[in-house]
């Protein structure tokens, strides 16, 4: 089945069986954020890889009702593993990473289910002036965004996986990460410019951050992949 997915009707077919009210389980933002001040859809810029149109709802995770005008972040490594803003510490050229991250191409990755020490939980200063592959767009009434991307790359001790911060008036509401069926990790990871890449060393059933729940649905589109999530926050942060 083939869909664009530019409309809401489109993007309702893609929604079902997404939907859930269960709060979505969150996790540190990672060593690699900081605000961007990149209010776009596409976030692409000169990156090449498999095209991916994420289609991400947000919506209160008591009432299942969509929230608007909530703004959404997104961030996540090329298909070399870099991230921009921070290219000489994720690409192991010589930098040393944040405090709480995982240097892609050396060291030992994490074991089990525990976190690296610090979580990444402070922002990143850039080291760079790059800014590829992060942006933010804003909730339509039904709590939609939409960005414009490409199936993120691997590094050393993580899975493939996309950031995503939402924020609700001035707060941090919630901060996840999205996966992807390693199948199709595995015919992505087959294509032009990531099979230069080889070694990938963790995939989803030895991430320590990985869930069932943060699979994104993708849907083959006509040129490239549409992925979406409903994504459950909690604003009034009761646990709920």
């Amino acid at each position: 089945m083939v869909l664009q997915a530019v409309t809401d009707a489109d993007l309702t077919a893609l929604f079902t069986g997404a939907r859930t009210c269960t709060l979505t389980a969150t996790t540190t933002q990672g060593p690699y954020y900081f605000d961007a001040d990149k209010i776009r859809s596409d976030i692409r810029e000169d990156k090449q890889g498999a095209k991916l149109r994420l289609a991400l709802q947000v919506q209160d995770s008591e009432t299942c009702k969509p929230i608007p005008h909530a703004v959404v972040e997104i961030w996540h490594c090329d298909a070399g593993g870099l991230y921009s803003g921070a290219e000489a510490a994720s690409g192991g050229g010589g930098g040393t990473p944040p405090v709480g991250g995982i240097p892609p191409t050396g060291g030992t990755p994490p074991t089990g289910g525990t976190p690296p020490a610090g979580g990444g939980a402070t922002d990143l200063v850039p080291t760079d002036d790059k800014r590829y592959l992060r942006g933010a767009q804003v909730t339509n009434q039904r709590g939609i965004v939409e960005f414009t991307t490409i199936w993120p790359g691997w590094y050393r001790g993580r899975t493939v996986h996309v950031h995503v911060m939402v924020h609700v008036g001035n707060e941090k509401t919630l901060t996840t990460q999205l996966m992807f069926d390693e199948t199709l990790n595995s015919a992505v990871m087959a294509t032009e410019p990531y099979v230069r890449r080889t070694g990938r060393d963790t995939f989803n059933d030895g991430d320590y951050i990985y869930r069932p729940s943060m699979l994104l649905k993708v849907t083959k589109a006509r040129d490239g992949y549409v992925g979406c999530i409903v994504l459950n926050a909690d604003p009034d942060h009761d646990g709920v």
